[in-house]
């Protein structure tokens, strides 16, 4: 049988591509070597907030006393709180496994490689599409430290996969989104922890702001930072490093977690003779078409593309468009960031000093958690919400540190991408008490 479309990789972009091609009337046939949801959803987003939130749950109780509330022998089960994350995992992929059989999706469990432009081997046989799309998401990078291969390192797999994660200390090389949201877990339940990052600071893909008051977070729940190192070798369970200042430095702890990013994952994908432009991923324009007719990339197998879930998602919206031959229906160029953190920290569009650098004139608009019933109420860290304006008012980009800025990001991810002036915002009511209002507290 000949497939409209063929996807490999069933991960976040790949299924999302999977199911619009269906909606769309197109027959469909997706290859999973692993398991359904991709990484996103099996060793790396739902995993990770389903232990902070047990982790936060825990924190939360700690301090129940500051409310008013009574909650006497206060403790958490490693091996519970990581039986619900699997349990949640396994729930939400069955979930997505019943969407394509409803979906009349053909879906082979294998090992997939492309063979031609318009063919795919797995298992023995070779299947046949007029388009293929290739969502194999990314792997974890692992650098070439000396030691590393000691009992004591893992990676977020098996962080987010292994039940025996109860580690009183943890060592973090690399403070991105990932080692900052898993240090918050372990913080949260009072462990040990010790973040070294290559760069000058923390977070450093984040606002510059935003990085800071995290840092302050972090070290006073009882973080250890250090930035501006570079790490020598592992001598079993301590990681010897060089400090900003040029000095010899050691980090001992009971496990040692490796959260220095992840590699587009395209090995094995070529059967012999196949070309593909390859650059630290698989090279595309701006509608996801490769070097080869018939082909499309889509998510963190993309060379230089965001490496986030949404992103993948909203590519794989727009590629099924492409394929189609309509105008892209998900626009590529407001992409919040989230950080899961505690506090949460979200930003999209442009930082204060990004615009600076690109020649914009701009205004600031700001207001602070101290100033918001609601964030007083639940008792917020010291946080902010920042609104960034050009020379006319119109909104360009914005970073939050405060309760829920995960979710409050969509509402200035709409004002950025629709340009909305602070004029249109101060137009919108925002319901009181609620964190919601800090958004329209920094136009008042």
């Amino acid at each position: 049988m000949k497939y409209d479309v063929a996807i490999i990789g069933a991960g976040p972009g790949g299924y999302t591509a999977a199911f619009r091609a269906a909606e769309e009337g197109l027959s469909v046939i997706i290859f999973e070597r692993d398991r359904f949801g991709g990484t996103c959803l099996n060793r790396g987003c739902i995993p990770t907030k389903a232990l902070l939130h047990g982790a936060l749950t825990y924190g939360e109780l700690s301090r129940a006393e500051k409310y008013g509330v009574t909650a006497e022998k206060t403790g958490y089960d490693m091996e519970r709180m990581t039986a619900r994350r699997d349990e949640i995992v396994e729930k939400l992929r069955g979930d997505l496994e019943k969407a394509v059989k409803t979906r009349k999706i053909t879906l082979v469990s294998g090992q997939a490689q492309l063979t031609s432009g318009h063919t795919v081997s797995c298992n023995g046989e070779e299947y046949e599409a007029e388009n293929i799309i290739i969502a194999t998401g990314s792997r974890v990078a692992v650098p070439p430290i000396e030691g590393i291969d000691s009992p004591h390192v893992i990676t977020s797999n098996e962080l987010l996969e292994r039940r025996d994660i109860d580690y009183p200390s943890l060592t973090i090389i690399g403070a991105g989104v990932i080692g900052v949201e898993c240090a918050s877990i372990y913080l949260a339940l009072g462990r040990e922890v010790t973040l070294i990052e290559m760069a000058d600071r923390i977070l450093p893909t984040m606002d510059q702001e935003i990085a800071q008051r995290l840092a302050v977070y972090l070290k006073k729940k009882g973080a250890r930072i250090e930035t501006s190192v570079r790490v020598i070798s592992i001598d079993d369970d301590v990681v010897c490093y060089l400090d900003k200042k040029g000095q010899e430095c050691r980090s001992q702890s009971a496990a040692i977690l490796i959260a220095a990013g992840r590699r587009a994952n395209v090995e094995g994908l070529l059967a012999e003779g196949v070309q593909l432009e390859i650059n630290r991923g698989i090279t595309a324009d701006e509608n996801g078409r490769t070097s080869l007719d018939g082909v499309y990339v889509i998510g963190d197998a993309m060379a230089g593309n965001i490496q986030l879930a949404h992103v993948a998602m909203a590519q794989g919206e727009n590629v099924i468009d492409t394929i189609l031959g309509r105008p892209q229906s998900v626009d590529m160029k407001t992409v919040p960031s989230c950080l899961y953190s505690d506090p949460e920290a979200a930003s999209v569009g442009l930082g204060e000093q990004q615009a600076k650098d690109m020649g914009i004139a701009v205004r600031v608009h700001k207001s602070l958690t101290g100033g918001n019933g609601k964030s007083v109420i639940e008792d917020a860290e010291s946080g902010f919400v920042k609104l960034v304006t050009d020379e006319n008012d119109v909104i360009i980009g914005a970073q939050l540190v405060c309760p829920h800025a995960t979710e409050l990001i969509s509402e200035a991810a709409l004002a950025v991408q629709k340009k909305m002036t602070v004029k249109e915002l101060r137009e919108v009511i925002h319901p009181h008490p609620s964190v919601s209002e800090m958004i329209a507290q920094t136009v008042r």
